[in-house]
């Protein structure tokens, strides 16, 4: 089966304003997130991609765009079930007002319960977008071969719902994993088993640092490091 390479589009102007985006029309690369896509064709360059499926949101594909610049003959395909979660009534909040709500905490540790009001569920969003990786293997497979590449851009929870489908976690568990702006994470598909390749990859070590969160006054801060226990709803912005 062939290798994906899941690449987290690169920092919005929602993720720097603390607003979940969500399916909101319109929100694009910040200038930072510019920069971030300019650097992917370098960081790919030595892998041999057959292809690149991009969420349809705008942010996404602003993201992969250098790169198909710079592979002119790699072909792009648009997939909506890998597409941000719909957060319904909560899209275009800020994260700040959104940790009051009950349902937060319904989010953060018990996220396979956790429907949006007037969106869907995060377990139906997990299935979709296995189903989608499901297929686009089987595709890439038949045309490409199984040890073929492919690139793919979506969202941080699509994201980290992939990466707990393939480590065989529960969905409970997946606010564990982090995928920062344009970071790399690689899964190899098996006939048995998926591999998880690289995880969150940014090519260097400064979203590690110690920063301060945005995720509103009430968000369990370990005294000692400053980080948030919270994970961020819809991934965060990453270093800054």
């Amino acid at each position: 089966m062939p290798t994906l390479i899941l690449v987290r589009h690169g920092r919005s102007t929602a993720n720097t304003s603390g607003v979940l985006a969500g399916r909101t029309p319109g929100v694009a690369l910040d200038e930072r997130g510019v920069q971030q896509a300019a650097a992917l064709p370098g960081r790919l360059a030595g892998l041999p991609l057959v292809a690149a499926v991009s969420s349809p949101l705008q942010r996404c594909r602003e993201t992969l765009r250098p790169l198909l610049d710079a592979r002119p003959g790699l072909p792009l395909h648009t997939e909506d079930r890998i597409s941000e979660c719909d957060y319904g009534d909560w899209s275009g909040r800020e994260l700040a007002e959104l940790s009051d709500e009950p349902l937060m905490s319904v989010v953060q540790q018990h996220p396979s319960s956790a429907a949006f009001p007037g969106g869907e569920s995060m377990r139906a969003m997990q299935a979709r977008a296995v189903d989608a990786v499901r297929e686009w293997n089987a595709r890439i497979g038949t045309e490409h071969g199984d040890g073929a590449v492919y690139v793919m851009c979506s969202h941080g929870d699509i994201i980290k719902s992939l990466v707990a489908d393939a480590l065989g976690m529960h969905l409970d568990l997946f606010q564990r994993v982090q995928a920062d702006p344009c970071s790399v994470t690689a899964i190899r598909y098996t006939r048995l088993r998926p591999f998880l390749l690289r995880l969150g990859d940014t090519g260097d070590l400064g979203s590690l640092a110690p920063r301060e969160q945005a995720l509103g006054a009430d968000a369990d801060v370990d005294a000692e490091t400053g980080a948030a226990s919270d994970a961020a709803v819809g991934g965060g912005a990453g270093a800054p």
